[in-house]
């Protein structure tokens, strides 16, 4: 069966339709030295659509806002038929305490920015961004159920979170009628596999659809660097939403992607991709939708030929034996208490001999 853009995915659990593959915009602008000029972004932008495409993804402090501005602009005229999903968290103002963070005031200033970026008058899906350890988490799902009820978003997310604060917010707003998580953003690959010990399998659980960002490994997995990059040249690897960044390399270094255990598995990649006939991102695209909780991995093409050669990974199969090299190139230890529940003498502790269908 092939996927298309255009055969759409309910995202967690609601009733809104979006597209398996979604458009990020973290490289529409070049203010941080590495993204897409306006009309270069425009060209990505329309190609999506043109495919089927309807899902965006934002962030108020991507570019420092440029990003917000153009998604506004390329919309015009089209808002409607999109899903436009943004996020507010990070420090917009040096100097200025609440400027950033998850709670209500940052919260309340960030959206009517977001919105006044975007050109429009309410935002579908609305995530933090990032949490911060310090606001309670009934702050943060009461206004962001007094945003719905406004009408500013309709849709509520999370993003780089714990996954028992997650748990505890959507419980939370289970029980006291406010407007439910519907989407987690997590940093999610071949060579990030950790949010298998608990963020997905509770996300699947809650009804949250599952956004993986960087699916590529900051394109460790679409095979852009070899071990002599493993030498950062002496440049940034700060993170953050500023141009203090660095290039894209030093990302990929200070996020720990670009590293042996990252290039060896990057080479698992390549080889399955020359196996089957596919390039490296989309075996490593594709890999991450053969994950049933995986609603939309979020692809961040800078130039119109990664976009179409992202795009091609809807198309791929990975066969079992490829996927089980694939699985055990990027095996990660599950730890306790997953790993001691799997042990037979534990199974047989709980279960004795009976036989049991779990579905």
């Amino acid at each position: 069966m092939t996927r298309s853009l255009d055969t759409y995915r309910l995202l967690g659990r609601s009733g809104l339709r979006v597209s398996p593959l979604a458009l990020g915009t973290l490289t529409f602008g070049a203010d941080w030295g590495w993204g897409s000029e306006p009309d270069e972004a425009q060209q990505i932008f329309d190609a999506y659509l043109d495919r089927g495409g309807n899902f965006i993804d934002t962030a108020n402090q991507y570019t420092n806002g440029t990003s917000e501005r153009l998604v506004g602009e390329f919309a015009n005229g089209l808002r409607d038929r999109l899903v436009i999903a943004t996020k507010y968290t990070l420090s917009t103002r040096p100097g200025d305490p609440n400027s950033g963070g998850n709670h209500r005031k940052n919260m309340v200033q960030s959206v009517e920015a977001s919105l006044r970026r975007l050109n429009t008058d309410y935002i579908d899906l609305y995530y933090l961004h990032a949490w911060d350890g310090t606001t309670p988490v009934e702050e943060v799902m009461r206004a962001m159920d007094d945003l719905v009820r406004a009408g500013k978003v309709l849709y509520v997310g999370i993003s780089d979170t714990p996954a028992w604060q997650v748990a505890r917010m959507q419980t939370m707003a289970d029980l006291r009628g406010w407007s439910p998580l519907v989407a987690l953003q997590i940093e999610y690959s071949l060579i990030e596999r950790t949010p298998e010990r608990d963020l997905i399998p509770m996300a699947a659980e809650l009804g949250i659809g599952v956004l993986p960002w960087s699916a590529l490994a900051s394109g460790v997995l679409a095979g852009k660097y070899t071990r002599a990059d493993l030498d950062g040249g002496g440049g940034s690897v700060a993170g953050g939403g500023s141009a203090s960044i660095g290039t894209r390399k030093n990302m990929a270094l200070g996020a720990g992607a670009l590293s042996e255990r990252g290039l060896a598995i990057a080479d698992v990649v390549k080889k399955v991709a020359a196996d089957i006939g596919a390039t490296s991102s989309q075996v490593a695209l594709a890999w991450t939708m053969h994950n049933p909780a995986v609603t939309a991995p979020i692809i961040g093409a800078r130039t119109p030929a990664q976009l179409a050669d992202n795009l091609g990974a809807l198309e791929v199969r990975i066969p079992d034996d490829a996927l089980a090299s694939l699985e055990q190139a990027s095996a990660i230890q599950l730890g306790f208490p997953h790993e001691f529940l799997a042990r037979p003498t534990t199974r047989n502790n709980i279960f004795g001999d009976i036989k049991l269908e779990t579905g």
